[in-house]
């Protein structure tokens, strides 16, 4: 028989046996997904390190995931946890005002803010209180649409859980509760913030003109308020120079590349088009 053939029969029953490999463990992984994959246009461009803004949370007991909760880690998944708190799963824990941020610049609390919320990216949509609580089996879950029961965190919980890691500024997770808020306390000091408030407007340019970095944005349906997202202001970079705005909320919006963004934290696009101007209410400002 032609030795060339033959070489040519092996390798090409080698180029097969790999590609049956290859087939068999990329579905082997559970957790490889189109989301996954998903590689977003926008960027933020800090004008401070990452040491300087979160280098406590980076490196400190402050970011640890299991202290993310006044309930011990132990006892997240316990009996007590799930008849008190039912699908929401642990309650938040109040985070002091760093002693970073006593004496720090508007500009810098703005930014720490942001930087502390981008490092949820990724995480999912989910009904809980806390971003990093991962529920066991059969747990009780407020199902979302294309999810599943995963770590994760809903808008108004995100807003408050990162707020607080941040800068110790204590908010309500109710969504409409939050956006009524009058007076924020400062965890571990006697101090309260008044917020400043931001209200509706049909002109878009003297809106976005008025807003600053981490403003909270509220979003009504039929008169209700029902979400809420965060402004990203110039340290947001966008190629098709839109303004950037970050929350936790299902599918549905599309980047600056036509590309789908999946549900969860992500940084999104604030268009005039887009349904978080139609929908409008409000802003609050707790940084001044």
């Amino acid at each position: 028989m032609n030795k060339n053939f033959l070489y040519r029969t092996f390798n090409a029953t080698i180029l097969v046996v790999v590609m049956f490999i290859g087939v068999v463990s990329a579905e082997a992984q559970p957790n490889s997904t189109s989301e996954d994959k998903y590689v977003s246009p926008y960027s933020i461009e800090f004008t401070y390190s990452d040491a300087e803004l979160i280098g406590d949370i980076l490196s400190g007991e402050r970011g640890n995931p299991k202290l993310e909760s006044d309930i011990p880690y132990s006892q997240w998944d316990s009996e007590h946890v799930r008849k008190s708190y039912g699908a929401w799963g642990p309650t938040m824990r109040s985070y002091h005002e760093p002693e970073s941020a006593k004496t720090a610049t508007i500009q810098w609390k703005q930014q720490r803010l942001i930087a502390v919320a981008r490092r949820f990216i990724g995480y999912k949509y989910q009904h809980h209180h806390i971003p990093d609580w991962q529920p066991p089996e059969n747990w009780p879950w407020l199902a979302i649409k294309n999810s599943y029961n995963s770590k994760g965190v809903d808008c108004s919980n995100f807003t408050t859980f990162y707020y607080s890691q941040a800068l110790g500024i204590r908010l309500n997770g109710e969504i409409v509760t939050q956006s009524k808020t009058q007076s924020a306390p400062i965890t571990g000091t006697d101090k309260t913030i008044q917020p400043i408030v931001i209200s509706a407007s049909s002109d878009f340019a003297e809106l976005t003109s008025q807003l600053e970095t981490g403003d909270l944005l509220y979003i009504q349906s039929r008169n209700k308020v029902v979400h809420v997202i965060t402004w990203i202001g110039k340290i947001g970079k966008s190629p098709d120079n839109n303004y950037l705005v970050i929350d936790s909320t299902g599918d549905g919006h599309l980047d600056a590349n036509h590309v789908s963004i999946p549900d969860g934290v992500h940084l999104r696009p604030f268009t005039k088009e887009s349904w978080y101007f139609k929908g409008f209410d409000h802003a609050l400002r707790f940084v001044y």
